[in-house]
């Protein structure tokens, strides 16, 4: 008999980012500086750097070469936006965790575009193209903490279930 996992949605951050003075930054709310204890929305956070993504990929150049790049970030940079919602509807423990790596997967392609593009001088100086590189390194970190978790979660024994060491 097959056991059922539980769909538990876990938020992370409720932030905005927002260009002030020419340059993405991130805000939690609370313009003081202090921590405001605010939970931060990864929805909101993923929407946003899709955003970004889709703004820097209109701004560069169009050879042929800046086009075909301009379409791989614009590519992998929107895609975990929607794909963070699939591990929500995940039927195992196995889909859950090959959904959120998928998402990993994409902000890492994702981080490579954006360093092509730093590179090649075809944004360089760009407060968006600044924004997406930071940026997709965090979300790079959440998603590997929530990767590092789900497979820690998965050697657990369920309660009452089996012995870890039979897994």
């Amino acid at each position: 008999m097959k056991k059922k996992t539980s769909n538990i949605e876990h938020r992370t951050s409720n932030t905005e980012a927002q260009v002030e003075d020419g340059l993405w930054q991130l805000h939690d709310g609370n313009s003081s500086g202090k921590k405001s204890g605010k939970k931060y929305d990864l929805e909101e956070r993923l929407l946003e750097f899709a955003s970004a993504i889709i703004d820097l990929s209109e701004k560069l150049p169009t050879s042929r070469a800046e086009n075909h790049v301009a379409g791989q970030i614009l590519r992998s940079g929107t895609s975990p936006y929607p794909n963070h919602g699939e591990p929500e509807s995940a039927e195992s423990r196995e889909d859950f965790l090959h959904k959120l790596k998928v998402c990993l997967k994409e902000l890492r392609e994702t981080r490579r575009w954006g360093r092509l593009i730093h590179r090649k001088r075809w944004a360089h100086d760009d407060p968006t193209l600044i924004f997406i590189l930071s940026e997709s390194e965090e979300l790079i970190r959440i998603f590997m903490s929530s990767v590092r978790t789900a497979r820690m979660n998965a050697l657990k024994p369920q309660r009452g279930g089996t012995n870890p060491s039979a897994l």
